[in-house]
């Protein structure tokens, strides 16, 4: 095998390049992250704990190699908006909640894991629904189902079918406007 990028169907060894280099500029973020994670556990900041951490960044990340991220390209800060109050407002209020089970008297709440088939596909989305799922108290995702779009979620204080429906709804609600907020358009014609 080659250690030439491969090149696309039409495409010119300058154009393949550009592309290959465009990887190597995305992947930036996760470098300075892995340079910076190295000097915070040497406790060091100096020319070497940067170098040297620049060494094992670009060694981890290609001896682990993880395929980029698509995103859609499109962000819509009013839904991004929208997103973010729904969140903080179940944050808030879930966190009274579990409070109040944990100082109430009374039986230890009952618990299910319920399993929750997303519409979409993106890891993107998946992975930020699953995030907010599990920062949101009286919730937490066990197992993401990748191929089948399946979120396997911990739910607290579930004694009845209703709250496991509202559960649901909420994760459906939270898929919603994240996709509205960062899908493709394709997603966003799907919820429609």
């Amino acid at each position: 095998m080659s250690d030439a990028p491969m090149e696309l169907a039409g495409e010119s060894p300058r154009e393949a390049r550009r592309r290959e280099f465009g990887v190597r500029l995305h992947e930036l973020p996760l470098v300075i992250g892995l340079v910076v994670l190295w000097m915070m556990l040497w406790h060091e900041v100096s020319l070497l704990s940067v170098l040297s951490g620049l060494v094992i960044a670009v060694f981890v990340m290609r001896l682990f190699y993880l395929p980029p991220v698509e995103l859609a390209g499109r962000f819509n800060v009013w839904h991004a908006l929208r997103y973010l109050g729904y969140f903080v407002w179940h944050l808030a209020r879930a966190s009274w909640g579990v409070a109040w089970l944990a100082v109430r008297p009374g039986p230890v709440p009952t618990t299910s894991i319920i399993a929750v088939k997303l519409t979409t596909r993106s890891d993107f989305i998946m992975t930020m629904v699953a995030l907010t799922n599990s920062l949101i108290p009286g919730s937490l995702v066990t197992e993401i189902d990748r191929f089948n779009s399946t979120l396997y979620l911990h739910v607290l204080n579930t004694p009845t079918q209703r709250e496991l429906t509202q559960m649901r709804r909420s994760v459906y609600t939270i898929e919603r406007l994240l996709v509205m907020a960062a899908g493709s358009k394709q997603e966003v014609q799907a919820l429609t």
